[in-house]
């Protein structure tokens, strides 16, 4: 199974309360940084929730 690299673009000032929470989970607090996460539905989910927030690459 693949995983993906997801990168925080954009900051999370004006931003809804539930994207906020969003990141958190994602494991992204700090602008440039990235974490590796499984790709699926759920991260797939979370993703969408946040696209315009951050970048995603696939990794193997």
């Amino acid at each position: 199974m693949a995983n993906l690299k997801i990168t925080m673009k954009r900051s999370l000032a004006g931003t809804k309360p539930g994207q906020r929470k969003t990141m958190a989970s994602l494991g992204l607090r700090k602008m440039n940084k990235s974490v590796v996460l499984p790709d699926n539905p759920a991260t797939r989910g979370q993703i969408a929730k946040v696209s315009h927030l951050v970048a995603v690459e696939e990794v193997e």
